[in-house]
């Protein structure tokens, strides 16, 4: 799934481990994230953005378009 984690992350001035460490994952896990290679619950999202400080609708929305 596409989603604006790394841009947010950056703009934050966090580290993958920083933020992983905020919201109780790993650092790997937030790189699969950013990537698009795992799709975080919804409460995953959440303490993202506020990890990010950021809306859910900036990191994660996804238009439909992007599903074809």
């Amino acid at each position: 799934m596409k989603n604006h984690v790394k841009v947010a992350r950056v703009k934050a001035d966090l580290t993958q481990q920083q933020l992983a460490d905020a919201v109780g994952i790993t650092r790997q896990t937030i790189s699969h994230i950013e990537k698009g290679k795992y799709n975080p619950s919804l409460k995953l999202c959440l303490q993202i953005c506020y990890a990010v400080n950021a809306k859910l609708d900036e990191i994660f929305w996804v238009n439909q378009e992007d599903f074809e």
